[in-house]
């Protein structure tokens, strides 16, 4: 199998979608790889690394033309035009208006869509967007004590004594979690919040509070582990638990989401300026509209001194261990597909069934195209 890897070209992206070491793996295994040029520089993987592990490097077109082409995110639609016939993608597609699908349809592109990798045990592996989360988490923390006016730990000094910081995260998924324990590590004195009772657990076993469990809908999860929308009532009551913690918070975290909808509300304006002078918030869910309703994507806002960042990308802004964990999640697909070295694109399987978009001309999961 002759797998290619392409250079990313999409605004703030630098991570790559296999690192040499993960390339060096596939090659063991009786894969060629050809990578084009340069597409590990932005996540400071020089093409000599690539050629030291067996890579073979190569213009776009010769990328293009392999049997099997890997990415982070999906190429636009004139790309997707170069791609050889009956080839397979592998790539995010979220977000992607759907004109490259299309593009891939017509040129009979099996697209495997990497964010639609099922919630299942021999999956885990496989996950992007849970190793991706883990980096939104940990560079979330990052940004806010940057941002933030005052230290996280507590500290004495000949000076006086510090107080330490306390931070709010909302959201205990992967990126919350992520966010609770690197917060925790610097110091912060932590609370997590999270409409899912089994998040509870989760959020003290790293050393945080749990807010409200009175709050908690415990029918707030989907079979796949992921917070559902909630009704009017429950929501109301998500509002005023966040509300009576928020004014406390000098660092808040939101990463609430919900698969394939717009980011929950959970922070509002007068929760803002309840808020602490030189607060700030850090809205991990920016690119699906921000848990507070001030959250301007890529941007930062400051209302009523308190500084609520947008950031966008999170994961490309730390490009070199990104690309690790994406690669060796990418690899291990790899593995999965082809498991004697021989590409097979099995509908029937639970994994590939899930997460194939399109194959041998014919649609399939429009909704997430």
């Amino acid at each position: 199998m002759r797998i290619g890897v392409l250079k990313e070209s999409a605004p703030r992206e630098r991570r790559v979608a296999l690192t040499p070491d993960a390339a060096a793996r596939l090659i063991k295994q009786g894969s060629s790889v050809a990578v084009e040029r340069g597409a590990g520089a932005g996540a400071h993987y020089p093409d000599a690394a690539y050629e030291a592990a067996g890579c073979t490097l190569v213009h776009s077109a010769e990328a293009e033309s392999a049997d099997l082409v890997v990415a982070v995110r999906r190429p636009t639609a004139e790309r997707a035009a170069r791609l050889r016939e009956g080839a397979v993608l592998v790539a995010l597609s979220a977000g992607d208006p759907g004109e490259a699908l299309a593009a891939l349809n017509g040129r009979r592109v099996t697209v495997l869509a990497l964010e639609r990798v099922p919630r299942i045990t021999r999956a885990q592996s496989m996950d992007v967007l849970s190793s991706q989360a883990t980096v939104a988490g940990y560079r979330a923390v990052i940004l806010g004590a940057e941002a933030l006016p005052r230290f996280l730990p507590m500290l004495t000094t000949a000076a006086g004594s510090i107080t330490p910081a306390k931070a709010l995260v909302l959201g205990a998924g992967v990126a919350g979690l992520q966010a609770i324990a690197t917060a925790r590590r610097l110091g912060a004195m932590v609370t997590g919040f999270d409409v899912r009772a089994a998040a509870a657990e989760q959020v003290e076993s790293l050393g945080a509070r749990f807010l409200a469990p009175e709050a908690v809908a415990g029918d707030a999860e989907t079979k796949g582990g992921y917070a559902k929308e909630l009704a009017e009532e429950q929501q109301q009551k998500v509002l005023e638990a966040v509300a009576g913690a928020i004014g406390q918070a000098d660092l808040v975290i939101a990463t609430a989401a919900i698969p394939n909808r717009p980011a929950p509300r959970l922070i509002t304006s007068a929760m803002v300026e309840s808020m602490k002078p030189g607060s700030v918030i850090v809205d991990v869910s920016a690119e699906t509209g921000g848990n507070c309703e001030l959250t301007r994507p890529g941007e930062t806002v400051h209302h009523a001194d308190v500084t609520i960042l947008g950031p966008l990308d999170l994961p490309a802004g730390m490009p070199q261990h990104a690309s690790q964990m994406f690669g060796r999640n990418v690899q291990t697909l790899l593995d999965h597909l082809a498991p004697k070295g021989a590409l097979t694109v099995d509908l029937d399987d639970e994994i590939t069934g899930a997460m194939c978009l399109a194959h041998e001309g014919t649609l399939r999961h429009r909704g997430n195209g």
